[in-house]
């Protein structure tokens, strides 16, 4: 996919100008990560932003006595580290690549250039409202849906109305995406196999064939799930 046509699908550039996006594109730096490489550790000197173009992207601080808390699963189209334009000049998390991905790379020095550029400037400010709006919208998802409608909205985001899923990401992972403990979404998966509204072959999820369907005849209005802005 080309960095311009990646800025038209990323949620975070929807409010930002063709010539924006263009003038985005020429600083971009691709660079593909392995499967585990490390991008940056937390507490790093912040050099640059990225988006992902695909794969994912696991963004995790480390607590006082060592354990790793994943913070969010970064999806294709996303931009992850912009805070240190702004906020601070070193990353608050670390980033690993989850499985074999491709990146750009948004050097911060020529990103502030970018922002000498009036009607550039004028069309990221209204990126950033729009990330405050996210940011609001994120915590009215987690308080009003609970772990069970967060994973099955996850499921329908990220592999579509399907009744096979075979999950990309690591069981955590999956966890951290729909903001819950292993321990509690291996529960709850348990629980809805014994209810018999899944079945688990290894790591594939089985759907019935007509869930889906059922699900939205029968489902009041939900909060809508949540994408980058």
């Amino acid at each position: 996919m080309h960095i311009v046509d990646l800025l038209d699908h990323s949620e975070f550039f929807q409010g930002v100008g063709r010539q924006s996006k263009e003038l985005l594109s020429g600083i971009c730096i691709a660079k593909n990560a392995a499967k585990k490489e490390m991008l940056f550790h937390e507490g790093e000197r912040g050099h640059a932003l990225y988006l992902l173009a695909s794969g994912a992207v696991s963004l995790y601080k480390i607590t006082a006595d060592g354990r790793e808390v994943v913070i969010k699963v970064v999806r294709p189209g996303e931009l992850f580290a912009e805070v240190i334009l702004f906020e601070q000049d070193r990353y608050p998390v670390s980033a690993v690549a989850l499985n074999a991905s491709r990146l750009f790379l948004l050097p911060k020095r020529r990103f502030y250039a970018l922002l000498e550029n009036v009607e550039f400037r004028n069309d990221f400010i209204g990126t950033l409202m729009k990330k405050q709006r996210y940011l609001a919208e994120r915590i009215r998802y987690l308080t009003t849906n609970d772990v069970e409608e967060r994973f099955f909205i996850f499921i329908r985001e990220q592999y579509g109305p399907c009744t096979t899923v075979v999950p990309t990401l690591a069981k955590k992972d999956m966890a951290a995406a729909i903001g819950t403990t292993p321990e509690t979404y291996s529960r709850m998966l348990a629980r809805l196999s014994g209810e018999g509204r899944i079945s688990l072959r290894g790591k594939v999820i089985h759907l019935r064939e007509d869930f889906w369907q059922e699900r939205d005849a029968t489902k009041p209005a939900r909060v809508a799930p949540l994408k980058s802005r």
